[in-house]
C-alpha cells in the first residue's frame, strides 16, 4: 500500500477524531444546559445565550426564571467545568509525556496538593495581595503548586542524583502526604465555619460558582494552554529520552521548564476555583493515547477537549443523581476514573503478557 495513501487515511482518521471530540463537548454542554431538576427547551437555551451574549433576540417570550437559571447559574457552571476539566486533562497529558509515565498527573506528583495548600492559606487567613484583588486565590494556588513541584524535584535530586521516574512518583506521594497533614492542621486550628468551608472546597465542586470564577481561571488557562501546545515537539522528543532529545537539537532544560510552568499554571488555577478533583488528568490522556497514539501534537488538544466534556458530564451526574441534593464532583470522577484506570492497567498488563 503506497505511503501517501496511508498518510491520507491517517490524516482523515485524525480529522474525524477531532470532529467527534468537538461534537462530544458541544453535546455535553447542551445536555447540561437543558437537563437538570428544571428542564428547559433547547430553543429557549439558544435564545437566552444569544440574547445575553450577542444581543440577538430569537424568541419573543422566554420566562424570566428560565433566563436567570441559564445565564446566572447553569452556563457559568458548565463553562467552569469545561475549563477545569480541559486544564486538568491537558496538564496530566503534559506531565505523563514529560515523565514518560502514565501514572504521572498533577495529583500523583504533588502539584495539586501544593496548589490546594496555597488556596487553603488564602481562604483560612482571608488574604488579599495588594494589586491582585480576587486573583490572589489562583495566584497563590499556582505558586503553591509550582513550589511543591520544585520541592519534589529537589528531593529526587538529593535522593538519587537522577530524575528517575519511579523516584519522582514516590517523592510526589510523600509530598502530597506531608501537605495533606499541613492542611489538616490548618483545618484543626480554625473555627467551625472555616473548617466547613475548607473541607467543602477540598471535596471538589463547580457548584455555587458564577461568572467571577470563570473570569479567574480563563487567563491562566489560556497562558498554560499556549505554553504546552507550542511545546508538543519537545514532549515528543523527550519521549525518546533526554540524551536523544539533546542530540536532535532540542533545548531540554528550557523545554522542561516551559512544560512544568504551563502544567503548573493549569493545575493551580483549576484547584483554586474548583478544589481537588482527581482522575481527570490521569485517565483522560491515557484514553486519548489509545485512540491517537503517542504523538503529542494530537494528544494534547484532544485531551483538552475530552477532559472538558468528561467533567461537564460528571458535574451533570453529580447534580442530578440524588437531586435536589448534590454530590461533590470529585466523588463522581473518582467513582468513574478509578475503575476505568484499573481496567486500563489490566489491559496493558495482559497485552504485555501476550507479547512475551
Amino acid at each position: 500500500m503506497p505511503s501517501s495513501f496511508i498518510r491520507t487515511f491517517l490524516s482523515k482518521r485524525i480529522f474525524w477524531v477531532y470532529v467527534l471530540s468537538g461534537g462530544f463537548v458541544l453535546g455535553a454542554v447542551l445536555l447540561s444546559l437543558i437537563w437538570s431538576s428544571v428542564s428547559i427547551p433547547v430553543g429557549h437555551v439558544v435564545h437566552i445565550i444569544s440574547d445575553n451574549a450577542l444581543g440577538w433576540s430569537l424568541i419573543a417570550d422566554v420566562p424570566d426564571n428560565e433566563e436567570r437559571i441559564i445565564w446566572n447559574i447553569r452556563l457559568p457552571r458548565v463553562l467552569l467545568a469545561l475549563c477545569v476539566g480541559a486544564s486538568l486533562a491537558l496538564a496530566g497529558a503534559a506531565f505523563q509525556g514529560l515523565l514518560r509515565n502514565p501514572l504521572a498527573d498533577p495529583y500523583t506528583i504533588g502539584v495539586s496538593s501544593g496548589a490546594a495548600l496555597g488556596a487553603v492559606i488564602v481562604i483560612f487567613f482571608q488574604l488579599t495581595i495588594f494589586g491582585l484583588g480576587s486573583f490572589t486565590l489562583p495566584v497563590m494556588a499556582i505558586i503553591g503548586g509550582f513550589l511543591a513541584l520544585m520541592l519534589v524535584f529537589g528531593l529526587v535530586k538529593i535522593a538519587s542524583r537522577s530524575l528517575a521516574i519511579e523516584t519522582i512518583i514516590l517523592a510526589g506521594i510523600i509530598m502530597s502526604s506531608f501537605i495533606g497533614a499541613v492542611i489538616s492542621l490548618i483545618i484543626a486550628l480554625g473555627d467551625q465555619d472555616a473548617m466547613t468551608q475548607i473541607i467543602y472546597w477540598l471535596y471538589g465542586s463547580v457548584g455555587m460558582r458564577g461568572w467571577s470564577h470563570v473570569q479567574l481561571i480563563v487567563p491562566f488557562m489560556l497562558i498554560g494552554m499556549f505554553l504546552l501546545l507550542i511545546h508538543y515537539r519537545e514532549l515528543n522528543a523527550l519521549a525518546l529520552g533526554e540524551e536523544v532529545a539533546e542530540h536532535i537539537g532540542v533545548n531540554v532544560q528550557r523545554g522542561k521548564i516551559m512544560i512544568l510552568l504551563g502544567a503548573s499554571l493549569l493545575t493551580g488555577a483549576s484547584v483554586a476555583v474548583s478544589g481537588m478533583i482527581g482522575f481527570v488528568g490521569l485517565v483522560i490522556p491515557h484514553l486519548v493515547r489509545l485512540i491517537t497514539g503517542p504523538n503529542h501534537r494530537h494528544v494534547l488538544p484532544l485531551s483538552l477537549l475530552a477532559g472538558g466534556g468528561f467533567l461537564i458530564l460528571a458535574d451533570l451526574v453529580s447534580r442530578t443523581i440524588i437531586a435536589p441534593k448534590e454530590l461533590p464532583i470529585g466523588v463522581i470522577t473518582a467513582l468513574i476514573g478509578a475503575p476505568v484506570f484499573a481496567l486500563l492497567l489490566i489491559r496493558n498488563r495482559l497485552g504485555k503478557g501476550k507479547t512475551a
